[in-house]
């Protein structure tokens, strides 16, 4: 990998850190990356607009006020496209490269063989981005200068606020095309919450979260059609104290999904976060609890 995509991307991430931690709350922006680098816009077949399908836009200022409240903020820069953050380390399609993967990769979960691995083949609507296949030591390349340097920061923000607090709760934090996939029966989500069918958090998480949402007028579903990635299924022992739970927000709701600009529903939307992150950041938090097997 050229030198140039890390320079161009540099910081790959920001850890915004309150200087008092008042709370035993992290918030994560994976997927909310928009610094797309030269040297990665040169692989690509696709434009900038069509990348930016997969990014999860202005998650990360909808979230930052938590920082004023006592509570960590980690966001990436990279984006979602060139390297995915909420995958295994190594969940690789062997068909988008050149050369032999390792033996350790995960070339067989559903998110490879729908393209979204670790090093995506796809966005959007199944739009390939790529014309032709990667070298090997691309991948692994892009691995080591953002997948692990991030997890690494996120993983000393978790510990710390285990240390700190004796317990935690990990906030992972997303949005949705407003086209995402319901059942027909369903009305259109505003909110999902994913805590891996019950596994990733004490059901009180999940409570409080969904109370406060509906009491702001949002519809809020579980887990369907997302359960939470692997950040939240990874990230999560509450068994051990350390909850996990991922938030998708309708992109309708806070943006103009065509032109990637907010709407006046931003603010609105920002504000009852902070209402959300608040009540959150007042939770007691559990552990133990009749944690059921994660449906796939």
């Amino acid at each position: 990998m050229s030198q140039a995509l890390i320079r161009d991307c540099d910081p790959a991430f920001e850890v915004l850190e309150p200087e008092v931690a008042a709370a035993p709350v992290v918030f994560n922006s994976p997927h909310s990356g928009r610094i797309y680098p030269r040297s990665f816009l040169g692989q690509v077949r696709l434009d900038l607009s069509a990348l930016r399908r997969s990014e999860d836009t202005d998650v990360d200022v909808l979230f930052a006020g938590v920082v004023e409240r006592g509570m960590p903020l980690l966001c990436a820069h990279f984006p979602r496209s060139m390297v995915d953050a909420n995958r295994e380390p190594y969940e690789l399609d062997p068909r988008m490269f050149e050369g032999r993967l390792p033996t350790f990769a995960n070339t067989r979960s559903m998110r490879v063989a729908g393209g979204l691995g670790t090093v995506p083949r796809v966005v959007g609507e199944a739009q390939e981005i790529y014309g032709r296949r990667l070298p090997v030591d691309e991948a692994l390349a892009r691995i080591e200068s953002f997948y692990k340097p991030y997890h690494r920061a996120l993983r000393r923000l978790v510990a710390g606020c285990h240390r700190a607090f004796g317990e935690a709760l990990l906030v992972d934090c997303h949005s949705m095309p407003s086209s995402a996939p319901m059942r027909e029966d369903r009305p259109r989500a505003d909110i999902v919450i994913g805590d891996r069918y019950g596994t990733s958090c004490a059901p009180a998480v999940s409570d409080a979260i969904e109370e406060v949402l509906r009491r702001q007028g949002y519809h809020v579903l579980r887990n369907k059609p997302y359960a939470g990635g692997f950040i939240t299924e990874h990230y999560g022992q509450p068994q051990s104290g350390i909850h996990a739970v991922q938030i998708e927000i309708n992109r309708a709701i806070y943006m103009n999904e065509r032109t990637y600009e907010r709407t006046a529903g931003f603010a609105r939307l920002r504000d009852d976060l902070m209402v959300l992150a608040d009540a959150l950041a007042r939770l007691p938090l559990e552990r133990g609890g009749d944690f059921r097997v994660a449906a796939e």
